[in-house]
């Protein structure tokens, strides 16, 4: 069975994805220069790396074992890992694409495009927001990353009740917001600023960090007699600011929580009220992955193993922090206005997918083993797993449905009056035009308007629009999704010889060796 790609609703799958239009993928480079610095495209095939295979073998496992437990994975989780096993799949179903003119053709396999550990489908969300948000809409203002952490018990009530997590998100943002206003000198009703949220949930060990980086407005707008607004920057914060707003944060946070029966507290701790652990299943995952402890088998409970090679650190948090009550806000990284390579990759770190497959390896006993982007402060620099703990720790990443993880703010915000003149997109109700000038597209129009070739091009300097071997316009055919039609299109490949041979994984590589003069490697089993 083929139908045409508009009634499609799968993307192709590559090192960036998008939705499969009708239309061409872009208008051909004939440029031969050009064909020669971009990169040639090569199909994504997930089978061949080492988080597929892990979870290939042991999701089903995984699956019986919370069975067991008296703990069903919840149906957005299981879709989670189901597509993801179909992601990039040509036996699931491709498009056939053909060069216009030398009629050469290729096979673009579906995407699942999930949102949490897929590589392929995360580096298109990443790709793609990082060029939504430079292009559309932060201006050629000086923009300043914030970042803020929770301690452990709220980030566990984030993670099961996101609507409380929404409250908290908007006391942070009018704390920060008020702060620069103030700063720079004006009212609340007299000036102006913005922000983007976007909701990180992963740490550098795969356990469940739920923390805030914001991308706010290094200033405030302030509006002029004639209706026109002016920027007006700020300096950055100190220390000392850091500490205050963080504990404004924290005792306003707090009040607010317990207001709604959500937290106790005394002098030193806090608590959470009214929960009770039994009702989701994903409760227990989600605890041990935030306190890096084994969520299932045996040794459910015990601290997980780690792997010390470097020296420990001077525990003092130096500048640039500010620390109270196990909430941390830091806000040290910024971009000028003339820094927009800086801004865009900025965007894409904090987009980036949860997984590293670069970091990711297998130890010879069996077991997985991940490296920290950054060291802990206590030498740790890799943490190892049980397949099925391995799993529980991808698990615990996916967010309920409908959790929205980027937010808009302040004059960046939907409803605000300012967007349309703040933002280069202009779009928003105080554009008067937007309705009336034909040259002005509508939101689903620019969001369109870069397609999957255009992506790869931004971002990998890989060129699918053209044919590789004359330099052709390179279009969508025919969408394969009937089983039958798909079997005997690969049969016919296999037997031709046209499809590539299986690709044969490295063996694991010892853990590192340590430098000389630093201790021996000291390998942790604790118990909790």
């Amino acid at each position: 069975m083929t139908r045409t790609t508009s009634q499609r609703r799968q993307a192709p799958s590559g090192g960036v994805c998008c939705r499969a239009g009708g239309q061409a993928w872009g208008k051909p480079d004939r440029n031969p220069a050009s064909r020669a610095n971009a990169r040639r495209y090569q199909r994504h095939r997930p089978e061949q790396t080492l988080l597929y295979q892990i979870v290939e073998d042991n999701y089903p496992a995984f699956v019986e074992q919370m069975a067991c437990e008296g703990r069903p994975l919840p149906h957005y989780v299981q879709r989670e890992f189901d597509e993801f096993l179909r992601c990039g799949r040509l036996e699931h179903g491709f498009l056939r694409v053909r060069c216009h003119d030398c009629h050469a053709e290729r096979l673009v396999a579906f995407s699942c495009n999930r949102r949490v550990f897929c590589p392929s489908c995360g580096a298109r969300r990443m790709a793609e927001a990082a060029a939504l948000l430079v292009d559309e809409v932060f201006p050629e203002q000086p923009i300043r990353q914030w970042v803020l952490s929770f301690p452990y018990p709220l980030r566990f009530l984030f993670a099961n009740k996101p609507e409380v997590m929404t409250h908290v998100l908007a006391i942070v943002y009018r704390v920060i917001a008020t702060h620069l206003i103030k700063k720079a000198g004006f009212t609340r009703k007299s000036a102006h600023t913005g922000a983007v949220t976007l909701i990180q949930r992963f740490g550098s060990a795969l356990n469940l960090n739920l923390h805030f980086h914001m991308l706010f407005l290094d200033g405030v707008y302030v509006e002029r007699g004639d209706g026109r607004i002016r920027f007006r920057w700020v300096k950055a914060p100190l220390s000392v600011e850091l500490t205050h707003l963080a504990d404004t944060i924290a005792r306003r946070v707090g009040r607010y929580l317990e207001r709604q029966g959500l937290l106790e507290r005394d002098a030193e701790n806090i608590y959470l009220a009214g929960e009770d652990p039994d009702e989701d299943p994903m409760s227990s995952v989600l605890g041990q992955s935030i306190t890096y402890r084994i969520a299932v088998g045996p040794n459910a409970g015990r601290k997980v193993m780690t792997l010390q090679t470097l020296p420990a650190e001077d525990p003092s948090f130096g500048d640039g922090i500010g620390q109270v009550g196990g909430f941390s806000l830091h806000a040290g990284v910024a971009a000028r206005a003339d820094q927009r390579d800086k801004l865009e990759r900025l965007c894409r770190y904090i987009s980036r997918p949860a997984v590293s497959e670069k970091r990711l390896s297998l130890t010879n006993n069996g077991l997985v083993r991940y490296q920290l982007k950054t060291p802990y402060r206590d030498g740790t620099t890799h943490v190892f797993f049980e397949p099925l703990d391995f799993l529980a720790r991808l698990a615990a990443l996916v967010p309920r449905p409908r959790v929205n993880l980027t937010r808009f703010h302040g004059v960046f915000a939907p409803n605000s009056q300012w967007r349309a003149q703040v933002t280069p997109a202009h779009r928003g109700k105080g554009n008067p035009n937007r309705r009336a000038s034909p040259e002005v597209k509508p939101p689903g129009a620019r969001r369109a308007a870069m397609s999957w070739a255009q992506r790869l091009k931004r971002v990998f300097d890989i060129d699918i629009a053209t044919c590789e071997a004359c330099g052709g316009e390179v279009r969508i055919i025919a969408t394969i999704e009937d089983p039958a039609v798909i079997r005997s299109i690969l049969d016919h490949l296999e037997k031709t010889g046209a499809m590539p041979q299986a690709y044969q994984l490295p063996a694991a590589r010892a853990p590192p060796r340590p430098l000389p003069g630093l201790p021996a490697p000291r390998l942790h089993l604790t118990s909790g």
